[in-house]
This record gives C-alpha cells, sequence and structure tokens, in this order.
C-alpha cells in the first residue's frame, strides 16, 4: 500500500533516528494491520520514523525507530536479544547515495512495497523521494520485517532488518519485548 503522508516533510537527519523496544503505540499517520500464519502484525507510519507492534500467543513485541524527543539510544548497527521466550534481531545501516542512484533506488522501493500485500509506504508532499517503506513476511517460524527510512537531502537511505520469534524450550505466556 502506497499512501502520501498528510503532513510537512521535516529535515530530520538519518543520524537523529533512534531505536527503542517496548513502547505503547505511537500516533501514526498510516497503519497496515496483518495477519501472518497466527501472529497479528501491525505496521505503522510515523512520519520520517515507523514502529511495528506484533503479538502472538505468548507474547508481545514493539519496535520504535523514530526521531523523538528525550530518546538515549541512537540507532544500533546490530541487536540480537533474547528475552524471556523470544529472539529478537536487529540490524541497521545506512547507504548514503549520488542524487542520481538515490532517485532510482526511490523509485524501486517504492515500486516493489507499493503493490505487495504485506508492504506499506508513505512519501511525503514536497519531495517525490522523501518516503519511510516497510515490508513483512512470516518465514521458519520468525515474523521479519525490512524498513527503509529516504532522506534525499542528505542522500541517506536507512535500512533496518529485523526479526523475531520464539525460543522453543523457553516459551512462557505473557512475555512482553523490551520490559
Amino acid at each position: 500500500m502506497l499512501t502520501t503522508l498528510q503532513t510537512a516533510y521535516t529535515d530530520t537527519r538519518a543520524a537523529d533516528l533512534a531505536w527503542t523496544l517496548g513502547r505503547e503505540a505511537l500516533p501514526a499517520l498510516a497503519v497496515l494491520d496483518l495477519e501472518l500464519a497466527g501472529a497479528s502484525l501491525q505496521m505503522r507510519l510515523l512520519g520520517a520514523s515507523h514502529q511495528v507492534l506484533l503479538e502472538e500467543e505468548n507474547g508481545t513485541c514493539s519496535e520504535t525507530v523514530a526521531c523523538l524527543p528525550g530518546s538515549s539510544t541512537p540507532l544500533p548497527l546490530g541487536v540480537a536479544k533474547r528475552v524471556g521466550a523470544w529472539e529478537y534481531e536487529f540490524a541497521a545501516r545506512v547507504e548514503t547515495l549520488s542524487q542520481n542512484s538515490f532517485a532510482g533506488r526511490a523509485q524501486e522501493l517504492l515500486a516493489l512495497v507499493a503493490d505487495h500485500p504485506h508492504g506499506l509506504a508513505g512519501t511525503f508532499p514536497g519531495s517525490p523521494h522523501a518516503f519511510t517503506a516497510m515490508l513483512a513476511q512470516r518465514h521458519e517460524g520468525r515474523v521479519r520485517w525490512r524498513t527503509w527510512h529516504a532522506y534525499p537531502q542528505e542522500g541517506q537511505l536507512v535500512v533496518t532488518r529485523t526479526s523475531v520469534g520464539f525460543t522453543p524450550q523457553g516459551r512462557r505466556r505473557g512475555t512482553r519485548l523490551g520490559d
């Protein structure tokens, strides 16, 4: 699903993104609810950022990557955590591209996500290559998602990937990741 976000595009920077687990749902500009083989997944666009809320029989997970006031955890290159029965893996990288390469990459990613049944992308008024996009899937018992945060004024694209699943030996009802 592709939508135009009804908000002004502000000059946030890729370096301002922060990562957190366990946040409550934040106000969203666009939302996509998915059912992925027993998992309820809500992908949320928060302007130049994202939030994913995952709920399965044995627990919940909330991941937020956003420019949030007072947030002190910068965007890590990688995280692997075990919290209760959850295995959580996160990775991020920043791609710096030339203006022409950036435009091509933006078009490619928006085309990939726009028509995908598990994809959500939002573009900002005023800049054709300013967007946030997300794509989710369930694979081998794990829920996975990728995100792209575009900063055309810097020629930077922040790319994240996340994988969440339960460990068979540690299944506990009601475990909440990030608490």
